[in-house]
C-alpha cells in the first residue's frame, strides 16, 4: 500500500493536481471542535488541496455550528454519524464511511475527536486506501467523561489505533502528555496543534448591551460555553452567589446553551442572582463585547477557546487550572488562574472588579500573546505543511 501512495503522490505532483484531504468529525455541534475544523475548511489553498469535510448530525439539544454560524463551509453529511452511540446507526456510518474513502481516495484522511477517530480510522484501514492517517484529540479525552471501564476500553482502543495512525495530534501539551502517560502513541508520533481563531471587529460596547438587556452602569462577566456537567455551571452559579453575598460591584451573563441550562435559570430565578441567561449566541463579537471579564469554572478542558477568543477581544479572564489552560493563559499576566474552589474564583473576580488598571493591563497583555500565538492563518499553514511534509517523508520511504 505504501508503493501505491507514494506512486499516486508522485503523479500529483507531477501533474500539478490538488493533495485529496477526507477531514472526518462525527458531528459539528457548536464548540471548539467545529470552530478548528470550520477555520481549516475555509483556509486551505483551494489550488493545491481538495479538501473535504465528512459530519453526520447534532442532536436535538445541539446547535449545528454548520447552520448557525459556518453557513459558507460545505460538508458532506454522514446518516448515523453523531453524538449517541446506536449500533444501527453507527455500522450505518461506518460502512459509508468505507464508501466514501474509496470513492474518493484521500491521500490523507484527518480525524477529529474520539468517535470520528474510532470510525474513521477503521474505515480507512478496511478501504484498503493507502492513505496517510492523522488524528487530532481536542481535548482531555481520558478525564471526565467515561467511568473506570469505559475509560479502559477508550484506551486499549486508542492504544491499538495509535499504532496505524502516521501522526496524532493534541491542541495542548497536557493533552498529549496525558495520553502518552496512559500509553496512548509514541512521543516522536505526537505533536502539538494548538487552536487557531480569527475575531473580527467588536461592535460597540454600549450597542451590545442593550441589545441584550444588560445594565451599562455595572461590569459585567461572562460565562460563555456549553451549559453542560464538565463546564460545571453549578460551580459558576456558586460562584455568583458568593460574589453578591459580598456586595461586589458586578453583574454576570451566560452565554451558551446545553441540557443544564433549564436548571440553571430556575436556580437564578429561585435565588435572585445577578445572572442574565442569553442562551447561545450566534455573534461571539458581540457576546464579547459586552463583557469585560470572562470566568471558567471546568472541571476538564482542552484548550479552551473561549479564553483564546476573551485574550483576542482583550479581555482578563479568571480560569481554573485544568487541562491545558495554563498554556494560553499567564497566571497574573494576561489572566488570574485558580484552583478548583469557589472562594479563590471569588477572590479573583473581586480582585478585578475592583482594580480597573489591572483589567486593562491584564487585557491587553491577553490580546498581544493570544494574537501573536493563536492566529487561524497559523492553523492552517501548519497543516498544511504537515501534510506535504508526510506525504514527502511516505513518498522517499
Amino acid at each position: 500500500m505504501g508503493e501505491k501512495l507514494r506512486e499516486d503522490y508522485e503523479v500529483s505532483l507531477d501533474k500539478k493536481t490538488p493533495i485529496r484531504v477526507m477531514r472526518i468529525i462525527a458531528r459539528m455541534n457548536v464548540g471548539g471542535p467545529a470552530v478548528q475544523v470550520s477555520g481549516l475548511m475555509r483556509g486551505f489553498s483551494s489550488t493545491e488541496f481538495d479538501h473535504r469535510l465528512y459530519t453526520g448530525y447534532c442532536a436535538a439539544d445541539e446547535s449545528d455550528y454548520l447552520e448557525t454560524v459556518a453557513t459558507d463551509v460545505k460538508a458532506i453529511r454522514i446518516e448515523g454519524f453523531g453524538r449517541r452511540v446506536s449500533l444501527g446507526g453507527d455500522i450505518r456510518a461506518f460502512t459509508t464511511l468505507v464508501r466514501e474513502v474509496r470513492k474518493f481516495k484521500p491521500h490523507v484522511i484527518h480525524t477529529h475527536t474520539a468517535k470520528a477517530g474510532f470510525l474513521g480510522r477503521i474505515a480507512s484501514i478496511i478501504s484498503l486506501q493507502p492513505s496517510i492517517r492523522v488524528h487530532t484529540f481536542h481535548g482531555h479525552l481520558l478525564n471526565g467523561y467515561f467511568g473506570s471501564f469505559k475509560r479502559l476500553l477508550v484506551v486499549i482502543a486508542e492504544k491499538i489505533l495509535a499504532i496505524f495512525t502516521d501522526q496524532l495530534l493534541a491542541v495542548g501539551e497536557k493533552v498529549r502528555q496525558d495520553l502518552l502517560n496512559a500509553g496512548v502513541g509514541k512521543k516522536e508520533k505526537f505533536g502539538l496543534m494548538p487552536p487557531g481563531l480569527v475575531i473580527n471587529k467588536l461592535p460597540a460596547k454600549d450597542e451590545s448591551l442593550k441589545s441584550f438587556g444588560l445594565s451599562n452602569s455595572r461590569l459585567q462577566c461572562a460565562f460563555i460555553g456549553r451549559i453542560t456537567q464538565i463546564k460545571r455551571p453549578d460551580r459558576f452559579l456558586d460562584v455568583v452567589s458568593e460574589v453578591k453575598k459580598r456586595g461586589i460591584d458586578l453583574d454576570f451573563f451566560m452565554a451558551g446553551d446545553g441540557e443544564l441550562l433549564e436548571g440553571c435559570r430556575k436556580r437564578i430565578s429561585e435565588q435572585d442572582l445577578p445572572v442574565t441567561v442569553l442562551g447561545w449566541q450566534s455573534d461571539i463579537q458581540k457576546v464579547l463585547s459586552a463583557a469585560d471579564i470572562v470566568v471558567l469554572t471546568s472541571d476538564n478542558e482542552g484548550t479552551p477557546l473561549s479564553l483564546i477568543q476573551a485574550g483576542m477581544a482583550g479581555l482578563p479572564v479568571v480560569t481554573t487550572n485544568v487541562g491545558s489552560v495554563p498554556e494560553i493563559v499567564l497566571d497574573g499576566v494576561t489572566g488570574i488562574i485558580t484552583d478548583l474552589d469557589i472562594q479563590e474564583i471569588a477572590n479573583a473576580l473581586e480582585k478585578l472588579a475592583t482594580d480597573k488598571a489591572l483589567r486593562e493591563r491584564l487585557g491587553l497583555a491577553a490580546q498581544e500573546f493570544t494574537l501573536a500565538n493563536f492566529g487561524v492563518q497559523r492553523l492552517v499553514h501548519d497543516h498544511e505543511e504537515l501534510y506535504k511534509k508526510l506525504l514527502a517523508s511516505q513518498a522517499k520511504s
